[in-house]
């Protein structure tokens, strides 16, 4: 069975607070810092990518961001890959890549999955399915997360964590990209992870004008059904394919995918129409659907009973396997851990494993560190054990910053603000950017092991929204919430990306 380790590299979708701004002026920042003049560093690299051998320039730089009053507030960070020899850039694709929370870096898409290189086993390895032979990656940390600040808390709270404001900010960021490395003409895709499919159908509703060829949503969270009893059945195809995982339910010679299929068409039709009637049903089709409900998820009948036919990701998560001590991670519903945390095994945990952990991994968000100040020296000396990635950063691609590098920085989703849209569900704005460009196209992926983005409840809303037809693909994985987490997932995700953006 298999046991997560947990790690700081967050896409999912976390609780967040809603947070009203305080309509005081934003405080005054250090001089140093507003004539800070923006860092890049520009190196040459080699890799093996799809099979092809890919000399490639790595630059990694600043973008100065600025207020209202036209005052630097807050820089952002880009790590991107460029091939080199290309002939006609203006048939070389570039995407944009992020992840989610909010508050995530873009590492777990960057170092774990599409990027040219990655950890294995505390070194900094070849990356051979990344997609690198057939785009060039741009991948963006959004202001708060990786080594992108905001010059005080209070900026940030203001203008960069929010729906529109980092929707505005990244979609700046990305216009930039393309105007100084002379870009404007290539075929140009966004990639998002979680949260950052939903900052894909932000940029897509609010900055029309900013044209794309297409956009991957990878773990994308679905939306509120047209009736809310709907939410249990889009659950339950996930909980299916992983109480068949667990072997809490007979395999039979079912592959995941006829296990899932069964599942989506029991949810549809059978099971939706007893949600339906809600306590009108009769007793006795109420105990056939319990008991049909237990032959797919692995749950007791009389537990499905209680539950009057309604079981949320947290039932099956904490039940599945309650007889052997264990609970269930929704990030990764192959995963587990105790049943029963103790004080030494919550404080060691993080939220990331969707195991119930601790907050771990960022303190209240600091300012930015003023470059040569004594702050600075200091922040710089105390990195003394670096993570892989931000050694990699440093080092091999040789950027100099005092900042030390977030993956995760949970106070960002605490101060998260919906600018009234009140919902994570990426399918309506996505769908209106679609309207708006009609040869944009679309490719989705979900992972059958993921609880905490069900993979039903996205292709629910996005067949609602009408993201249907030939200008959308996708496929599922065979794997969790951080879509690319295996070799085998990686090998076959990127395969479909290379061939869907060729």
């Amino acid at each position: 069975m298999k046991r997560l380790r947990p790690t700081l590299c967050l896409s999912g979708i976390l609780a967040v607070a809603l947070f009203t701004p305080s309509l005081a002026l934003v405080s005054q920042v250090p001089q140093a810092l507003i004539e800070h003049q923006a860092s890049v560093a520009v190196t040459k690299q080699t890799g093996t990518f799809g099979g092809q051998s890919v000399a490639y320039t790595a630059i990694v730089e600043e973008n100065i961001l600025k207020g209202p009053d036209s005052v630097p507030n807050a820089f952002l960070v880009t790590i991107a890959y460029v091939r080199d020899g290309v002939r006609d850039q203006t048939k070389r694709p570039v995407a944009f890549v992020f992840n989610g929370g909010p508050g995530a870096s873009s590492s777990p898409l960057h170092f774990n999955g599409i990027g040219p290189r990655v950890a294995s086993g505390g070194a900094v390895v070849n990356n051979p399915h990344s997609i690198l032979d057939a785009v060039d990656l741009v991948f963006v940390d959004p202001v708060g997360t990786g080594f992108s600040r905001p010059y005080t808390t209070e900026v940030g709270k203001q203008f960069y964590w929010s729906l529109n404001g980092d929707a505005a900010s990244v979609k700046e960021v990305v216009e930039r990209w393309l105007r100084t490395h002379r870009r404007e003409s290539s075929p140009r895709y966004l990639i998002g992870e979680s949260y950052g499919a939903t900052r894909i159908a932000a940029i897509l509703r609010n900055h029309k004008e900013l044209k794309f060829d297409g956009v991957v949503l990878i773990s994308a969270l679905g939306g509120n059904p047209p009736q809310p009893y709907l939410a249990y059945a889009r659950n339950l195809p996930s909980m299916a394919v992983s109480a068949w995982y667990h072997e809490k339910i007979p395999r039979a010679g079912r592959s995941v995918d006829q296990m899932w299929n069964e599942a989506i068409a029991y949810a549809k039709n059978e099971y939706s129409a007893a949600l339906a009637r809600g306590d009108s049903l009769p007793a006795d089709e109420r105990s056939r659907v319990a008991e049909r409900l237990s032959s797919l998820t692995g749950l007791p009948t009389d537990f499905i009973l209680e539950k009057k036919l309604k079981l949320s990701p947290q039932d099956w998560l904490m039940n599945i396997l309650k007889d052997k001590g264990l609970r269930v991670s929704n990030q990764d519903t192959r995963a587990t851990g105790p049943l029963v945390l103790t004080a030494e095994q919550a404080a060691a945990s993080s939220p990331a494993d969707g195991l119930g952990g601790t907050r771990i991994g960022t303190a209240m968000q600091a300012p930015a560190l003023v470059p040569g100040s004594p702050e600075a020296a200091a922040s710089v000396a105390a990195q003394r054990t670096l993570t892989p990635l931000e050694n990699y950063l440093r080092t091999e691609l040789q950027f100099k910053t005092p900042e030390p590098y977030r993956s995760l920085n949970l106070d960002i989703n605490g101060f998260w603000r919906f600018n009234g849209i009140g919902t994570f569900d990426p399918a309506p704005g996505v769908a209106d950017g679609m309207r708006a460009n009609q040869s944009m196209r679309m490719f989705w992926i979900q992972g059958y092991f993921d609880l905490n983005t069900p993979a039903y409840a996205a292709l629910a809303s996005y067949e609602e929204a009408g993201l249907t037809g030939e200008r959308v693909t996708g496929m599922m994985a065979p794997g969790p919430h951080t879509a690319f987490a295996t070799d085998e997932t990686k090998q076959l995700l990127s395969a479909a990306l290379r061939k869907w953006i060729r």
